[in-house]
Protein backbone atom coordinates (compact mmCIF):
# COMPACT_ATOMS: atom_id res chain seq x y z
CA UNK A 1 0.00 0.00 0.00
CA UNK A 2 2.54 2.51 1.11
CA UNK A 3 4.41 1.79 -2.42
CA UNK A 4 1.75 2.55 -4.44
CA UNK A 5 0.95 6.05 -2.54
CA UNK A 6 4.23 6.65 -2.57
CA UNK A 7 4.82 6.04 -6.26
CA UNK A 8 1.29 8.12 -7.05
CA UNK A 9 2.78 10.94 -5.44
CA UNK A 10 5.62 11.05 -7.40
CA UNK A 11 4.51 10.28 -10.59
CA UNK A 12 2.83 13.51 -9.43
CA UNK A 13 5.28 15.61 -8.87
CA UNK A 14 6.71 14.60 -12.35
CA UNK A 15 4.05 15.42 -14.31
CA UNK A 16 4.90 19.18 -13.42
CA UNK A 17 9.07 18.33 -14.01
CA UNK A 18 8.99 20.40 -17.35
CA UNK A 19 7.84 23.15 -19.02
CA UNK A 20 6.63 25.67 -22.09
CA UNK A 21 10.09 26.62 -22.56
CA UNK A 22 11.40 22.71 -22.47
CA UNK A 23 8.76 22.23 -25.90
CA UNK A 24 10.37 25.42 -27.56
CA UNK A 25 13.15 23.87 -26.95
CA UNK A 26 12.65 20.00 -28.80
CA UNK A 27 10.83 21.89 -31.71
CA UNK A 28 14.22 23.85 -32.02
CA UNK A 29 16.42 20.78 -32.07
CA UNK A 30 13.83 18.60 -34.73
CA UNK A 31 13.48 21.38 -37.03
CA UNK A 32 16.93 21.71 -36.87
CA UNK A 33 17.95 18.30 -37.66
CA UNK A 34 14.96 17.88 -40.22
CA UNK A 35 16.23 21.19 -42.12
CA UNK A 36 19.96 21.61 -41.42
CA UNK A 37 21.30 17.84 -40.21
CA UNK A 38 24.70 16.07 -40.53
CA UNK A 39 23.20 12.57 -40.01
CA UNK A 40 22.98 11.55 -43.53
CA UNK A 41 25.89 13.31 -45.30
CA UNK A 42 28.03 11.92 -42.76
CA UNK A 43 26.71 8.07 -43.42
CA UNK A 44 26.80 8.80 -47.11
CA UNK A 45 30.61 8.92 -46.64
CA UNK A 46 31.02 6.38 -44.06
CA UNK A 47 28.85 4.01 -46.18
CA UNK A 48 29.52 4.83 -49.51
CA UNK A 49 33.21 6.20 -49.69
CA UNK A 50 34.54 3.59 -46.54
CA UNK A 51 32.35 0.75 -46.89
CA UNK A 52 31.50 -2.33 -44.43
CA UNK A 53 33.81 -1.40 -41.48
CA UNK A 54 35.06 -4.76 -39.81
CA UNK A 55 36.76 -4.38 -37.04
CA UNK A 56 41.20 -5.15 -37.33
CA UNK A 57 40.36 -3.75 -41.16
CA UNK A 58 41.79 -0.86 -43.10
CA UNK A 59 38.47 -0.10 -43.69
CA UNK A 60 37.93 0.21 -39.95
CA UNK A 61 40.63 2.61 -39.31
CA UNK A 62 39.44 4.92 -42.21
CA UNK A 63 36.28 5.11 -40.02
CA UNK A 64 38.37 6.14 -37.32
CA UNK A 65 40.05 8.76 -38.38
CA UNK A 66 37.06 9.84 -40.61
CA UNK A 67 34.59 10.66 -37.83
CA UNK A 68 37.34 12.36 -35.56
CA UNK A 69 38.00 14.62 -37.95
CA UNK A 70 34.49 15.91 -38.33
CA UNK A 71 33.61 15.59 -34.81
CA UNK A 72 37.04 18.02 -34.78
CA UNK A 73 35.59 20.23 -37.00
CA UNK A 74 31.89 20.81 -34.66
CA UNK A 75 34.29 22.57 -32.35
CA UNK A 76 34.00 20.45 -29.60
CA UNK A 77 35.73 20.80 -26.04
CA UNK A 78 37.24 17.81 -26.78
CA UNK A 79 38.26 15.04 -29.37
CA UNK A 80 40.69 12.03 -28.41
CA UNK A 81 41.12 8.19 -28.94
CA UNK A 82 40.98 5.58 -26.95
CA UNK A 83 42.82 2.61 -27.53
CA UNK A 84 41.68 -0.86 -27.73
CA UNK A 85 43.01 -3.81 -28.72
CA UNK A 86 40.87 -5.67 -31.15
CA UNK A 87 40.24 -9.28 -33.39
CA UNK A 88 40.93 -9.42 -36.65
CA UNK A 89 39.23 -11.60 -38.65
CA UNK A 90 39.17 -11.92 -42.51
CA UNK A 91 36.41 -13.20 -44.52
CA UNK A 92 38.86 -13.88 -47.98
CA UNK A 93 37.29 -15.22 -51.03
CA UNK A 94 33.30 -15.21 -51.59
CA UNK A 95 32.33 -18.68 -50.06
CA UNK A 96 30.39 -21.37 -52.59
CA UNK A 97 27.89 -23.95 -51.98
CA UNK A 98 25.55 -25.96 -53.49
CA UNK A 99 23.53 -29.17 -53.23
CA UNK A 100 24.35 -32.65 -54.91
CA UNK A 101 21.07 -34.33 -55.83
CA UNK A 102 21.68 -36.87 -58.79
CA UNK A 103 20.09 -38.84 -61.06
CA UNK A 104 20.24 -42.50 -62.81
CA UNK A 105 22.85 -40.99 -65.62
CA UNK A 106 24.56 -37.75 -63.59
CA UNK A 107 25.27 -36.01 -60.94
CA UNK A 108 22.92 -32.03 -60.69
CA UNK A 109 24.32 -29.61 -58.15
CA UNK A 110 22.12 -26.35 -57.42
CA UNK A 111 23.99 -23.79 -55.79
CA UNK A 112 23.34 -21.67 -52.38
CA UNK A 113 23.50 -18.81 -50.87
CA UNK A 114 25.94 -18.77 -47.84
CA UNK A 115 28.42 -16.86 -46.17
CA UNK A 116 31.16 -17.80 -43.12
CA UNK A 117 30.19 -16.83 -39.47
CA UNK A 118 32.18 -14.50 -38.08
CA UNK A 119 34.85 -16.00 -36.34
CA UNK A 120 34.78 -18.99 -37.83
CA UNK A 121 37.46 -21.35 -39.42
CA UNK A 122 37.55 -22.42 -43.09
CA UNK A 123 37.07 -25.05 -44.53
CA UNK A 124 39.68 -27.74 -46.36
CA UNK A 125 41.16 -25.73 -49.73
CA UNK A 126 38.81 -28.08 -52.09
CA UNK A 127 35.29 -27.73 -49.20
CA UNK A 128 33.60 -29.98 -47.62
CA UNK A 129 31.13 -31.95 -49.25
CA UNK A 130 29.27 -34.53 -46.51
CA UNK A 131 25.59 -35.82 -45.98
CA UNK A 132 23.31 -33.37 -44.05
CA UNK A 133 21.25 -33.99 -40.79
CA UNK A 134 18.70 -31.26 -40.54
CA UNK A 135 18.14 -30.32 -36.93
CA UNK A 136 15.92 -27.31 -35.58
CA UNK A 137 18.17 -26.41 -32.39
CA UNK A 138 21.39 -27.08 -31.25
CA UNK A 139 19.92 -29.27 -28.26
CA UNK A 140 18.53 -31.71 -31.04
CA UNK A 141 22.21 -33.07 -31.20
CA UNK A 142 22.29 -34.60 -27.80
CA UNK A 143 18.87 -36.56 -28.78
CA UNK A 144 20.92 -38.03 -31.73
CA UNK A 145 24.15 -38.53 -30.62
CA UNK A 146 27.02 -39.24 -32.27
CA UNK A 147 26.96 -42.50 -34.29
CA UNK A 148 24.30 -40.37 -36.39
CA UNK A 149 25.77 -36.56 -36.83
CA UNK A 150 30.01 -38.31 -37.13
CA UNK A 151 31.41 -36.99 -40.29
CA UNK A 152 27.96 -34.72 -41.75
CA UNK A 153 27.30 -30.84 -42.10
CA UNK A 154 24.49 -30.12 -39.47
CA UNK A 155 22.31 -27.89 -40.81
CA UNK A 156 20.28 -26.00 -37.84
CA UNK A 157 16.94 -24.75 -39.75
CA UNK A 158 15.75 -23.25 -36.55
CA UNK A 159 12.61 -20.47 -38.50
CA UNK A 160 11.92 -16.95 -37.36
CA UNK A 161 8.44 -16.82 -35.24
CA UNK A 162 6.38 -14.43 -37.24
CA UNK A 163 4.05 -14.25 -34.50
CA UNK A 164 6.13 -12.45 -32.16
CA UNK A 165 5.57 -8.44 -32.90
CA UNK A 166 8.83 -7.82 -31.21
CA UNK A 167 11.38 -8.80 -33.82
CA UNK A 168 14.10 -8.01 -31.69
CA UNK A 169 12.37 -11.05 -29.00
CA UNK A 170 12.27 -13.50 -32.39
CA UNK A 171 16.51 -12.59 -33.02
CA UNK A 172 16.86 -13.67 -29.20
CA UNK A 173 14.99 -16.64 -30.05
CA UNK A 174 17.14 -17.96 -32.38
CA UNK A 175 20.76 -16.93 -32.13
CA UNK A 176 22.40 -19.04 -29.94
CA UNK A 177 22.05 -21.78 -32.56
CA UNK A 178 24.39 -19.18 -34.49
CA UNK A 179 26.34 -18.52 -31.88
CA UNK A 180 27.19 -22.04 -30.13
CA UNK A 181 25.94 -24.82 -33.45
CA UNK A 182 29.46 -25.14 -34.69
CA UNK A 183 31.12 -26.20 -31.00
CA UNK A 184 28.10 -28.12 -30.28
CA UNK A 185 28.26 -29.89 -33.46
CA UNK A 186 31.75 -30.82 -33.08
CA UNK A 187 31.72 -32.55 -29.99
CA UNK A 188 29.54 -34.95 -32.00
CA UNK A 189 31.67 -35.54 -34.29
CA UNK A 190 29.98 -32.94 -37.52
CA UNK A 191 32.34 -32.09 -40.11
CA UNK A 192 30.67 -28.43 -40.38
CA UNK A 193 27.41 -26.77 -39.24
CA UNK A 194 25.43 -24.22 -41.18
CA UNK A 195 22.85 -22.40 -39.71
CA UNK A 196 19.62 -20.73 -41.35
CA UNK A 197 20.15 -17.19 -41.69
CA UNK A 198 18.55 -14.55 -38.44
CA UNK A 199 16.05 -12.89 -40.76
CA UNK A 200 11.82 -12.07 -40.81
CA UNK A 201 11.88 -12.32 -44.43
CA UNK A 202 12.55 -15.00 -47.57
CA UNK A 203 15.11 -13.75 -49.52
CA UNK A 204 18.56 -14.64 -51.63
CA UNK A 205 20.37 -12.84 -48.72
CA UNK A 206 22.50 -15.23 -46.01
CA UNK A 207 22.98 -12.87 -42.70
CA UNK A 208 26.47 -13.37 -41.04
CA UNK A 209 27.41 -12.81 -37.36
CA UNK A 210 29.47 -13.43 -34.51
CA UNK A 211 29.60 -17.41 -33.31
CA UNK A 212 31.84 -18.66 -30.16
CA UNK A 213 33.82 -22.35 -30.41
CA UNK A 214 33.89 -21.58 -26.41
CA UNK A 215 36.88 -23.53 -25.22
CA UNK A 216 37.04 -26.08 -27.92
CA UNK A 217 40.47 -26.89 -28.70
CA UNK A 218 41.84 -25.60 -32.30
CA UNK A 219 42.43 -28.67 -33.62
CA UNK A 220 38.69 -29.79 -33.10
CA UNK A 221 37.20 -26.70 -34.38
CA UNK A 222 34.81 -27.10 -37.64
CA UNK A 223 33.59 -24.25 -40.47
CA UNK A 224 30.41 -22.65 -39.89
CA UNK A 225 28.37 -20.45 -42.10
CA UNK A 226 24.86 -19.22 -42.88
CA UNK A 227 22.65 -20.21 -45.68
CA UNK A 228 19.91 -18.05 -46.60
CA UNK A 229 16.26 -18.23 -45.74
CA UNK A 230 14.96 -19.29 -49.22
CA UNK A 231 18.06 -21.93 -49.82
CA UNK A 232 17.21 -23.24 -45.98
CA UNK A 233 14.01 -24.31 -47.36
CA UNK A 234 15.01 -25.80 -50.45
CA UNK A 235 17.58 -27.50 -48.49
CA UNK A 236 14.92 -28.55 -46.07
CA UNK A 237 12.85 -29.45 -48.52
CA UNK A 238 15.41 -31.34 -50.54
CA UNK A 239 16.45 -33.82 -47.91
CA UNK A 240 12.73 -34.70 -47.26
CA UNK A 241 12.95 -36.28 -51.09
CA UNK A 242 16.24 -37.57 -50.22
CA UNK A 243 17.76 -37.65 -47.13
CA UNK A 244 21.27 -39.24 -48.10
CA UNK A 245 21.65 -36.12 -50.58
CA UNK A 246 25.65 -34.28 -50.04
CA UNK A 247 25.51 -30.71 -49.52
CA UNK A 248 29.06 -28.43 -50.32
CA UNK A 249 30.31 -25.44 -48.87
CA UNK A 250 34.10 -23.73 -49.23
CA UNK A 251 35.38 -20.98 -47.33
CA UNK A 252 38.54 -19.25 -46.88
CA UNK A 253 38.21 -17.05 -43.68
CA UNK A 254 41.62 -16.77 -41.37
CA UNK A 255 41.68 -15.46 -37.82
CA UNK A 256 44.80 -13.27 -37.43
CA UNK A 257 46.54 -11.62 -33.81
CA UNK A 258 44.64 -9.11 -32.47
CA UNK A 259 45.39 -5.42 -33.20
CA UNK A 260 45.35 -1.86 -32.22
CA UNK A 261 42.12 0.52 -32.76
CA UNK A 262 40.65 2.79 -31.34
CA UNK A 263 36.94 4.16 -29.70
CA UNK A 264 36.49 8.06 -31.06
CA UNK A 265 35.69 10.10 -28.25
CA UNK A 266 34.26 14.10 -28.35
CA UNK A 267 33.04 16.12 -25.74
CA UNK A 268 31.26 19.49 -25.13
CA UNK A 269 32.73 20.19 -21.09
CA UNK A 270 29.95 20.71 -18.82
CA UNK A 271 29.05 24.38 -17.42
CA UNK A 272 28.58 23.18 -14.00
CA UNK A 273 28.53 19.70 -13.48
CA UNK A 274 32.17 18.85 -15.33
CA UNK A 275 32.66 16.05 -13.29
CA UNK A 276 29.05 14.51 -14.48
CA UNK A 277 29.04 12.44 -17.60
CA UNK A 278 26.06 12.08 -20.16
CA UNK A 279 27.60 9.72 -23.21
CA UNK A 280 26.02 9.09 -26.70
CA UNK A 281 27.04 6.71 -28.98
CA UNK A 282 26.90 3.71 -31.24
CA UNK A 283 29.30 1.09 -32.79
CA UNK A 284 31.96 2.40 -35.78
CA UNK A 285 32.47 -1.58 -36.60
CA UNK A 286 30.21 -3.33 -38.68
CA UNK A 287 30.32 -6.56 -41.21
CA UNK A 288 32.40 -7.19 -44.19
CA UNK A 289 28.82 -7.89 -46.52
CA UNK A 290 27.04 -4.76 -47.07
CA UNK A 291 28.22 -1.23 -45.94
CA UNK A 292 26.96 -1.33 -42.04
CA UNK A 293 24.50 1.45 -43.16
CA UNK A 294 21.87 0.46 -40.37
CA UNK A 295 23.99 -1.80 -38.09
CA UNK A 296 25.63 0.64 -37.08
CA UNK A 297 26.49 3.49 -39.07
CA UNK A 298 23.16 5.27 -38.59
CA UNK A 299 23.97 4.79 -34.78
CA UNK A 300 27.51 6.87 -35.48
CA UNK A 301 26.06 9.53 -37.04
CA UNK A 302 23.22 10.17 -35.02
CA UNK A 303 25.33 10.10 -32.04
CA UNK A 304 27.44 12.58 -33.37
CA UNK A 305 24.56 15.03 -34.43
CA UNK A 306 23.42 14.88 -30.97
CA UNK A 307 26.01 17.28 -30.07
CA UNK A 308 26.01 19.33 -33.00
CA UNK A 309 22.58 19.79 -32.49
CA UNK A 310 22.59 20.82 -28.98
CA UNK A 311 25.49 23.46 -30.12
CA UNK A 312 23.25 24.69 -33.29
CA UNK A 313 20.35 24.87 -31.25
CA UNK A 314 21.89 27.34 -28.55
CA UNK A 315 21.86 24.65 -24.96
CA UNK A 316 25.10 24.87 -22.89
CA UNK A 317 24.88 21.87 -21.28
CA UNK A 318 25.16 21.37 -17.49
CA UNK A 319 27.06 18.42 -17.09
CA UNK A 320 29.87 17.03 -19.95
CA UNK A 321 28.47 15.59 -22.73
CA UNK A 322 30.04 12.72 -24.71
CA UNK A 323 29.95 11.14 -27.69
CA UNK A 324 31.25 7.70 -27.94
CA UNK A 325 31.90 5.75 -31.51
CA UNK A 326 32.82 2.74 -29.97
CA UNK A 327 34.79 -0.08 -32.03
CA UNK A 328 34.35 -4.25 -32.27
CA UNK A 329 31.01 -4.00 -30.87
CA UNK A 330 30.25 -6.86 -33.39
CA UNK A 331 32.34 -9.46 -32.54
CA UNK A 332 34.11 -8.79 -29.00
CA UNK A 333 32.56 -5.41 -27.21
CA UNK A 334 35.72 -4.78 -26.69
CA UNK A 335 35.51 -1.38 -27.38
CA UNK A 336 32.41 -0.80 -24.66
CA UNK A 337 34.23 -2.43 -22.18
CA UNK A 338 37.85 -0.56 -22.56
CA UNK A 339 35.47 2.93 -22.26
CA UNK A 340 33.95 1.18 -18.89
CA UNK A 341 38.00 -0.15 -17.86
CA UNK A 342 38.94 3.65 -17.97
CA UNK A 343 36.10 4.92 -16.83
CA UNK A 344 36.52 3.06 -13.52
CA UNK A 345 40.21 3.85 -13.39
CA UNK A 346 39.49 7.76 -13.73
CA UNK A 347 36.96 7.54 -11.22
CA UNK A 348 34.37 9.19 -13.98
CA UNK A 349 30.71 9.49 -12.53
CA UNK A 350 28.74 8.48 -15.27
CA UNK A 351 24.90 9.50 -15.09
CA UNK A 352 23.32 8.16 -17.91
CA UNK A 353 24.15 6.55 -21.06
CA UNK A 354 21.87 6.70 -24.20
CA UNK A 355 22.70 4.24 -27.03
CA UNK A 356 21.39 3.56 -30.79
CA UNK A 357 22.05 0.29 -32.30
CA UNK A 358 18.57 -0.61 -33.81
CA UNK A 359 19.05 1.06 -37.25
CA UNK A 360 17.58 4.27 -38.69
CA UNK A 361 14.20 3.70 -38.81
CA UNK A 362 11.52 6.24 -37.50
CA UNK A 363 11.92 6.57 -34.04
CA UNK A 364 9.14 5.22 -31.78
CA UNK A 365 10.75 5.77 -28.04
CA UNK A 366 13.13 5.20 -25.73
CA UNK A 367 13.65 1.62 -23.61
CA UNK A 368 15.49 2.22 -20.04
CA UNK A 369 17.59 0.43 -17.99
CA UNK A 370 17.09 2.39 -14.14
CA UNK A 371 15.05 2.33 -10.94
CA UNK A 372 11.43 2.88 -10.79
CA UNK A 373 11.84 5.92 -9.34
CA UNK A 374 14.02 6.97 -11.50
CA UNK A 375 11.57 5.40 -14.52
CA UNK A 376 8.52 7.58 -12.87
CA UNK A 377 11.11 11.08 -13.41
CA UNK A 378 11.34 10.09 -17.17
CA UNK A 379 8.24 8.71 -18.07
CA UNK A 380 6.78 12.21 -16.94
CA UNK A 381 8.74 14.14 -20.19
CA UNK A 382 6.38 11.22 -22.75
CA UNK A 383 3.92 14.21 -23.20
CA UNK A 384 6.97 16.43 -24.48
CA UNK A 385 7.57 13.93 -27.14
CA UNK A 386 4.29 13.19 -28.35
CA UNK A 387 3.81 16.18 -31.45
CA UNK A 388 6.65 13.45 -32.99
CA UNK A 389 4.34 10.50 -32.34
CA UNK A 390 6.81 9.11 -30.45
CA UNK A 391 5.10 7.37 -27.26
CA UNK A 392 7.00 3.97 -26.45
CA UNK A 393 8.73 4.82 -22.60
CA UNK A 394 9.48 1.61 -21.22
CA UNK A 395 11.97 -0.52 -19.19
CA UNK A 396 14.09 -2.75 -20.75
CA UNK A 397 17.25 -3.07 -22.17
CA UNK A 398 19.50 -0.38 -23.29
CA UNK A 399 22.41 -1.18 -25.42
CA UNK A 400 25.65 -3.94 -25.70
CA UNK A 401 28.34 -1.08 -25.97
CA UNK A 402 26.62 0.89 -22.74
CA UNK A 403 26.13 -2.08 -20.83
CA UNK A 404 29.93 -2.64 -19.29
CA UNK A 405 28.95 0.94 -17.30
CA UNK A 406 25.86 -0.54 -15.43
CA UNK A 407 26.40 0.13 -11.92
CA UNK A 408 23.75 1.67 -9.34
CA UNK A 409 23.95 5.19 -9.99
CA UNK A 410 23.78 5.30 -13.61
CA UNK A 411 20.93 5.43 -15.98
CA UNK A 412 20.98 3.47 -19.29
CA UNK A 413 18.60 3.77 -22.21
CA UNK A 414 18.55 2.95 -26.06
CA UNK A 415 16.96 4.34 -28.55
CA UNK A 416 13.96 2.55 -30.52
CA UNK A 417 12.95 2.43 -33.70
CA UNK A 418 10.63 0.36 -35.31
CA UNK A 419 11.95 -2.58 -35.83
CA UNK A 420 9.64 -4.61 -38.15
CA UNK A 421 12.16 -4.03 -41.34
CA UNK A 422 16.02 -3.96 -39.38
CA UNK A 423 16.26 -8.04 -39.90
CA UNK A 424 15.63 -8.24 -43.45
CA UNK A 425 19.29 -6.14 -43.50
CA UNK A 426 20.95 -7.46 -40.19
CA UNK A 427 24.43 -8.51 -40.86
CA UNK A 428 23.79 -9.32 -44.54
CA UNK A 429 25.21 -7.56 -48.11
CA UNK A 430 21.95 -5.35 -48.38
CA UNK A 431 22.80 -3.34 -45.27
CA UNK A 432 23.80 -0.37 -47.75
CA UNK A 433 23.03 3.20 -47.53
CA UNK A 434 19.85 3.27 -50.16
CA UNK A 435 17.92 1.21 -47.40
CA UNK A 436 18.51 4.42 -45.35
CA UNK A 437 15.44 7.13 -45.01
CA UNK A 438 17.14 10.26 -44.98
CA UNK A 439 14.03 11.80 -42.80
CA UNK A 440 13.44 8.98 -40.27
CA UNK A 441 17.63 9.27 -39.46
CA UNK A 442 17.22 12.95 -38.98
CA UNK A 443 14.10 12.08 -36.37
CA UNK A 444 16.33 9.51 -34.42
CA UNK A 445 19.13 11.94 -34.73
CA UNK A 446 16.65 14.84 -33.03
CA UNK A 447 15.19 12.14 -30.36
CA UNK A 448 18.20 11.63 -28.83
CA UNK A 449 19.29 15.03 -28.43
CA UNK A 450 15.99 15.90 -27.31
CA UNK A 451 16.50 12.87 -24.20
CA UNK A 452 19.55 13.72 -23.77
CA UNK A 453 18.76 18.13 -23.16
CA UNK A 454 15.84 17.03 -20.76
CA UNK A 455 18.09 14.68 -18.71
CA UNK A 456 21.11 17.33 -18.83
CA UNK A 457 18.51 19.75 -17.26
CA UNK A 458 16.58 17.94 -14.67
CA UNK A 459 19.31 15.20 -13.77
CA UNK A 460 19.08 11.34 -13.05
CA UNK A 461 18.54 12.15 -8.85
CA UNK A 462 14.95 10.85 -7.49
CA UNK A 463 13.54 12.34 -4.24
CA UNK A 464 15.10 10.05 -1.69
CA UNK A 465 14.11 12.10 1.61
CA UNK A 466 10.13 11.42 1.54
CA UNK A 467 9.13 10.35 4.74
CA UNK A 468 8.02 6.60 4.82
CA UNK A 469 4.12 6.58 3.81
CA UNK A 470 2.74 4.40 6.47
CA UNK A 471 -0.57 2.21 5.51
Amino acid sequence: MKIRVLTIILCCFYAFSFSQEDESVLKTIYTTSLTNGMSYQWLDHLSNQIGGRLSGSKNAELAVQYTKAELEKLGLDKVWLQPVMVPKWVRGEKETAYIVTANKDHKINQDVNICALGGSVATPKDGITANVIEINTYKDLELLGEEKIKGKIVFINRSWNQELVSTFQAYGGCASERYNGAAEAAKYGAVGMIVRSLSSRQDDYPHTGSMSYGDLPVEKRIPSAAISTNDAVKLSDALKENKDLKFHFKQSCQQFEDVLSYNVIGEITGSEFPNEYIIVGGHLDSWDLGDGAHDDGAGVVQSMDVLRLLKESGITPKRSIRVVLFMNEENGLRGGRKYAEVAKEKNEKHVFALESDAGGFTPRGFSFDCSDLMFSKIEAWRPLFKPYLIHYFEKGGSGADIGPLKNDDIVLAGLRPDSQRYFDHHHAANDTFEHVNKRELELGAATMTALVFLVDKYGTETITNIKEIKD
